[in-house]
């Protein structure tokens, strides 16, 4: 279902945004009002929506610059919500006391709370809402219940105007998430053919099988894709090296747009631009460089024409 008319918005180009730098991280150091405006500055000549992941610090100033600077940006604003469950098929650590689960309970309802004061303070920029990041997901590690997803949709739904989603991988909501579809105003999905050993020649066509999957399955109810995209690095864990590089990126990114414009689906780009503080601590982890920008924003090869001669500031 074409989502412009559905959830009355306009179509456009979409990037997933998070703009830590070098020595940056959530929870520790925040990049500043200048370097947020500039990154919106490199970004606002080719893309009309953004997505933003938590209700934090970062958030708060993003917001600040677009309003501000007068920026023609919409923003798709998620809530971050974090584990109220133990998941012990997660690879990297899923594992909680049930002290900290109870906690991690109340951080996700104040969460839930900011991301609707937020989207009522800045009703001209914020367009849709998210009730959570891939905490469905079989590997995930900040693992939230179905039921409780629901919850917190009914919250925000409740206290906001804006459209409402979950922003989670195609497989869940297959099935795992048919309660949850109900709720919603329209479907989230991610979609990542390279962590699932699709090679370039294969990839805009099991993108196009994820989304179908969704579509289909749910007729009435609009499907945008709030992932995807292809990392240009990878320490060959889970993502084989050879599979990997910048004219790959630059290959999908093309073949996912034109596709995305002709089908009228909105797509959020993953992601802006690389981000170092990712993953492990290994310097070709894949998690570090999905950017279609470097860490010091300068543009990868997929962006090299649009942006040729620009440096970092």
């Amino acid at each position: 279902m074409n989502y412009a008319s559905q959830l009355k918005i306009e179509p456009g180009s979409a990037i997933c945004y998070s703009g830590f730098r070098e020595g940056q991280n959530p929870g520790g150091i925040y990049p500043s009002y200048e370097e947020i405006k500039e990154d919106l500055l490199i970004l606002q000549n080719q893309w009309q929506y953004l997505r933003l992941y938590d209700c934090d610090r970062h958030t708060e100033v993003v917001l600040e610059v677009i309003e501000k600077e007068k920026l023609n940006f919409k923003v798709m604003l998620g809530a971050y919500i974090v584990a109220e469950a133990n998941n012990y098929g997660c690879p990297w650590g899923g594992s909680y006391t049930e002290e900290q689960l109870e906690k991690n309970k109340i951080t996700n309802v104040s969460q839930i709370k900011k991301l609707i004061l937020w989207a009522n303070k800045y009703p001209n920029i914020i367009f849709s809402l998210s009730a959570g990041n891939e905490a469905c997901v079989d590997w995930t590690d900040h693992y939230v219940p179905v039921d409780s997803v629901i919850n917190y949709v009914k919250m925000i739904k409740k206290g906001a105007k804006q459209p409402v989603t979950f922003c989670e991988n195609y497989l869940p909501w297959l099935d795992k998430l048919k309660d949850l579809v109900e709720e919603v105003d329209f479907i989230a999905i991610h979609t990542y053919p390279v962590w699932e050993y699709k090679n370039i020649h294969e990839a805009l066509e099991y993108t196009k099988q994820n989304y179908h999957a969704v579509a289909d399955t749910y007729p009435n109810k609009p499907v945008v894709i709030t992932e995807a995209g292809w990392t240009t690095f990878s320490n060959g864990k889970g993502i084989c090296p050879s599979n990997v590089s910048e004219e790959y990126q630059r290959i999908y990114y093309n073949d996912l747009v034109n596709w995305c414009e002709e089908a009228k689906i909105l797509t959020f780009v993953f992601e802006a631009f690389d981000e170092p503080w990712k993953g492990s601590n290994e310097a070709l982890e894949p998690e570090k460089h999905w950017g279609l920008f470097k860490v010091d924003r300068t543009p990868k090869l997929v962006m090299s024409e649009l942006y040729s001669g620009e440096t970092a500031g």
